[in-house]
């Protein structure tokens, strides 16, 4: 009988119906490489687990992604460029061949932001900087991504640990939210001038993750409610979000490629969910209009998008490749691999570092390099190697 069994295999081979999963091996190569460098080369000794803000490092480097006044880089990095670290991690572990390699990168990786984690103040959150080192500021959008990548090290392990820390991290999210405004979150706890996309819409995506995998529809019902608000709030007549709206209800028309990016992603979410037409629509007009909008519309660049920063363009990315999933368009998927290769030729610094936004002068590859810069391109490449996007 198991003769039998395996020549019916064979022939559903022969004919076409049993297809072996292809990668872009140039592309998952470069990933690992990027990868280990940061590894190598950002690690800090004493504090096992946590990474530099740049590298090299002891340089002075104001930091400018904070509420209020610049920031000097510290001993370690904050938790921001940190999540990139997680982030990337998460895709290389998808690979069969790297799953038992990158599941130990996890682990430390875990343990690295609980670091961050403070429970000095009610409710349990995530602090910008790690708490046995001092206290500082929680961000909300900062605890979102640190919920979305508990979320995904969950669904590539299956680990239930992810699941309890990604709930305790939401129920801070929500603390943070107020019916000013009609709703949503704010950027930074304790600061009441202005609701953000970049909070609110990971958040969006925190929810909608929570209940696939939890399966829960508290978290679906909350999905809905941070996504309507931002569709409500913050999003143009074209689907391109406003970066914040003040409490005076004016938004903020500056535009990052991030904030269209999560949305776009939690649109094709909420299809996947709900199966309603609607969201599917949403998805398709905001990934046209975002591609039009972020275009390098001059190409005296040579490169199809404007790179405002480089995770930010990995979070539109994140929204094209889910959408692709869809509808098979590859058009913005190739746009970014093009950017990317591009930029892996001719931006790269003397240890293989790539610069701010891509840029080819030697001014900028003189400059120290920030980790979530590179950390991104490990993320890229392998969610690109993962979609078998040929190489250019």
């Amino acid at each position: 009988m198991k003769y039998f069994f395996f020549i019916i295999c064979l022939l559903f081979c022969f004919n076409g119906l049993c297809q072996e999963v292809k990668y872009n091996e140039l592309y998952k190569d470069r990933a690992g490489a990027m990868f280990q460098k940061i590894w190598l080369h950002y690690q800090v000794q004493k504090y096992p687990g946590l990474f530099s803000e740049n590298y090299p490092s002891g340089n002075k480097v104001s930091l400018d992604y904070f509420q209020g006044v610049n920031v000097d880089a510290k001993a370690v990095s904050f938790l921001w460029p940190f999540s990139g670290m997680f982030s990337a991690a998460n895709v290389l572990v998808r690979f069969p061949d790297l799953k038992a390699k990158y599941n130990q990168y996890l682990d430390t990786l875990t343990t690295g932001v609980w670091a961050y984690r403070d429970t000095t103040r009610t409710p349990v959150g995530y602090q910008a900087y790690p708490a046995m080192l001092e206290k500082s500021d929680r961000y909300y959008d900062d605890n979102a991504l640190v919920c979305i990548d508990y979320l995904e090290a969950y669904l590539n392990t299956k680990d239930q640990k992810y699941i309890s820390k990604a709930k305790e991290v939401f129920d801070f999210i929500l603390s943070g939210w107020d019916e000013q405004l009609g709703g949503g979150v704010y950027w930074l706890e304790g600061h009441k001038d202005q609701k953000p996309a970049c909070s609110n819409g990971m958040s969006t995506l925190a929810a909608l993750k929570l209940y696939q995998c939890t399966k829960d529809t508290l978290y679906l019902d909350w999905g809905k409610k941070f996504y309507n608000w931002m569709h409500n709030t913050l999003r143009n007549p074209d689907g391109i979000y406003y970066n914040d709206v003040k409490m005076n209800g004016k938004p903020n028309e500056v535009y990052y490629t991030y904030n269209t990016g999560s949305m776009l992603e939690a649109s094709v979410l909420l299809y996947q969910f709900t199966k309603e037409s609607k969201y599917l629509k949403e998805a398709e007009l905001v990934a046209a209009n975002s591609y039009r909008f972020f275009s390098n519309k001059n190409k005296s660049q040579d490169r199809y998008l404007n790179i405002d920063l480089p995770w930010f363009v990995t979070v539109l990315f994140r929204g094209y490749e889910a959408l692709y999933h869809l509808n098979q368009n590859p058009v913005y998927i190739n746009a970014v691999a093009a950017d990317l290769d591009k930029a892996w030729g001719k931006s790269a610094d003397q240890y293989g570092f790539l610069t701010a936004k891509w840029a080819t002068d030697e001014a900028s590859k003189k400059k120290p390099k920030w980790l979530l810069d590179q950390a991104c391109i490990a993320e890229l490449y392998a969610r690109m190697s993962l979609l078998n996007i040929k190489s250019k």
